[in-house]
């Protein structure tokens, strides 16, 4: 290319890079809130990613093969959504105008919508970053069991943009040491360092030596000294791509609001708008002519369109590819197909086992018995645990475990890292092909809080094994006894959270959440042994598909005294209904292992079972009665926990918080005396 061709070419890539940071600014202004800072410093570098390196279709953006991209520092929405539009995703530009409204496709932080290139709802800092390392893993994963040799079909990359903020955040350590810690190769991360925060400069509260940290992890680590340098972009990429065996960070020195001539490298530039003044003052500094809103040059938009050209190009090379894969590997390319589409595999719930009458053991065990008899049907089923595999029984024996060198496996070791696990799990199940699972004890889902909402936002397929459920674990004390964490979980919106009863109940809660579609499930299990229910004369457990069943009726109907109870408290209530019965009080129990379930039914069932007229309700849970004043009614009464709980034997904690049959019985039978007095 001659000088002036360079030149040339200079001054569009320039003009493409300032569109960025001008749509980014009207929109921020025009919406009265945003984030206009990041984009503004950061337009270089998406323009460097997307345009030479990232292998993504505009027009298919469900593509399998293609690149991942993850904006982590969601705030920085704007980056992202002008991208997406200037490449031609079916986001237009009134989209881009429609910033932060009712109904637009421009919410404030990025919310999934993999139909416009959104592959991530990101916002809690650190969230991203996580998920980024989750979809590596899937990637490295499903590339161990189908790539052969001349068929590469999984060889995208995971690229992510993470903050100071991500870095701040202690997820950021969890994910970022596992990723090292594997070699997750096709994962490349970009910081953001421009040394601003909300508060001021990050010196008020970071100092850390990010370089050093990250090459602690074992990751390989390049720093650009200016955003704008466009080729020194281009180079860290392309070492960053070569590197094959270690995760790798572009440490990118940045000017938040680059520009801005009263406003860059400060804390204002980055939560709120620039102000009219400030951005008719940034345009001319930037050399921008138009005085017009949301104004895109003809040849910006001709430049940027070309990634619609080059899309389908690379998606139909791909196809190929996976074309003779098919046809040299047919079996392979089969369950490929499969797994990519969602179905599970024919024949998968013939394998679900079945429990013996009298067969007395912890939900916990149950859960392994059946996630030992299905993992080898199912084989997109992958997971582990916060290091707890045994006592949450969450590996599967026999089959191989992921590790370094070994990225194949199934068995997952996460460490300690609840918060990290959440995140990953959702990359996992976000970069599609697997359902992932994750256990640890139901008083570390706290720590997972954040990450289990995302998933529950995103309606992901995840599958969350809590095991220790209640002051049932015993001697380790209010410190590892959850109390809260049920009613914590059911506020959740579209969780679906199951606690069964016995050994059958958590086969069906298996088979419900291997079925679920559109969210996340939580399994709630025991660490202590529950008797073994006798369902030759109570209900069978499928009931549980129905969230709530009649497990016992009353003798005679009609029920006087409706019992509610799940987990372990269920065999509770049925002592507690035979005491009723022989004083007289004809009673039924409800086994309710999962509210949600319960509240999709037919109101005509739910009434069938709740008995709306003519009986008192009494529920019994070791938790935090909170979320059961929704079943009981204005007249019922909760036998439940409201303080912690208690170093001890867990039959003699059982004994002091009251959670007995006698309790229930007599919460029953004041109920009754007080509904007499009141005619």
């Amino acid at each position: 290319m001659s000088e002036t061709g360079l030149k040339s070419k200079a001054a569009l890539d320039q003009l493409c890079i300032n569109t960025v940071r001008v749509l980014a600014m009207d929109a921020v202004q025009q919406a009265e809130s945003g984030h206009p800072g990041t984009p503004m410093a950061l337009a270089p570098l998406a323009y460097v990613l997307w345009t030479r390196h990232l292998r993504h279709n505009p027009r298919n953006p469900r593509w399998p093969g293609r690149d991942r991209f993850v904006l982590s520092c969601g705030h920085a929405s704007m980056l992202l959504y002008s991208v997406l539009y200037l490449c031609g995703y079916d986001l237009p530009l009134s989209e881009i105008r429609n910033f932060r409204q009712w109904g637009s496709k421009t919410p404030g932080h990025p919310e999934l919508d993999l139909d416009r290139g959104v592959e991530t709802t990101t916002g809690p800092l650190g969230q991203g970053f996580g998920n980024a390392v989750g979809m590596a893993i899937a990637r490295e994963h499903l590339a161990a069991r189908f790539n052969r040799p001349g068929y590469e079909i999984f060889d995208h990359r995971i690229y992510f943009i993470a903050s100071d903020g991500d870095l701040m955040e202690g997820i950021s350590h969890e994910a970022a040491s596992l990723a090292g810690h594997l070699g997750l190769g096709s994962l490349i991360g970009f910081y953001d360092d421009n040394r601003i925060t909300i508060d001021g400069p990050t010196a008020l509260a970071f100092s850390d030596d990010t370089a050093k940290r990250f090459e602690a992890y074992g990751w390989q680590v390049q720093k650009v000294e200016d955003a704008n340098d466009l080729e020194a972009l281009d180079r860290a990429i392309l070492a960053a791509k070569r590197e094959s065996s270690r995760p790798s960070l572009i440490i990118v020195r940045s000017h938040i609001a680059y520009g801005s001539p009263n406003k860059q490298d400060t804390a204002e530039a980055h939560g709120a708008p620039l102000g009219e003044e400030e951005v008719r003052l940034t345009k001319e500094n930037l050399g921008w002519p138009w005085k017009e809103p949301f104004y895109v040059p003809e040849e910006v938009l001709s430049e940027w369109r070309k990634c619609s050209e080059r899309g389908p190009l690379l998606e139909a090379e791909w196809r190929e590819r996976l074309e003779r894969y098919a046809k040299a590997y047919p079996e392979e390319a089969r369950e490929l197909e499969r797994r990519l589409e969602g179905k599970l595999p024919e024949g998968w719930e013939e394998a679900i086992p079945s429990f013996g009458p009298g067969e007395s053991m912890a939900t916990r065990a149950a859960s392994g018995k059946v996630l030992r008899a299905v993992a080898p049907k199912i084989p997109e089923l992958i997971g582990g645990s916060a290091d707890l595999g045994g006592s949450t029984q969450t590996l599967v024996p026999n089959a191989p475990d992921l590790g370094p060198g070994r990225l194949g496996g199934r068995n997952m070791y996460f460490g300690v890292r609840e918060h990290g696990m959440g995140a990953i799990l959702n990359g996992m199940a976000l970069h599609g092909g697997l359902i992932p699972y994750g256990g640890t004890f139901l008083i570390f889902s706290d720590y997972m809080r954040p990450p289990i909402r995302l998933a529950a936002m995103m309606g992901l397929k995840v599958i969350y094994v809590f095991t220790h459920d209640s002051i049932g674990l015993g001697e380790d004390g209010p410190t590892h006894q959850p109390i809260e964490q049920l009613s914590n979980l059911r506020a959740i919106p579209n969780l679906l959270v199951i606690r069964p009863a016995d050994g059958p109940e958590t086969a069906e809660a298996w088979r419900v959440a291997l079925r679920h579609r559109g969210g996340p499930v939580a399994l709630v299990l025991t660490r202590q042994k529950v008797p073994a229910l006798d369902r030759e004369t109570l209900a069978p457990a499928s009931g549980l598909e129905r969230g709530a069943y009649i497990l016992a009726e009353s003798s005679p109907p009609p029920p006087q005294v409706v019992l509610l109870a799940s987990g372990s408290e269920v065999s509770i209530a049925l002592d507690a209904r035979t005491m009723l019965q022989e004083d007289g009080v004809p009673t039924r129990v409800v086994s309710f292992p999962s509210h949600e379930k319960f509240a999709e039914q037919p109101e005509d069932y739910r009434r069938e079972v709740l008995l709306d007229s003519g009986a008192v309700r009494v529920a019994v849970e070791a938790a935090h009665p909170m979320s059961w004043y929704r079943w009981i009614g204005e007249n019922g009464a909760v036998v439940g926990i409201e303080r912690f709980g208690a170093s001890a034997p867990y039959q003699r904690l059982y004994r002091e918080f009251g959670i007995t049959p006698e309790r229930v019985a007599e919460a029953a039978r004041l109920l009754l005396r007080e509904r007499s007095r009141l005619g």
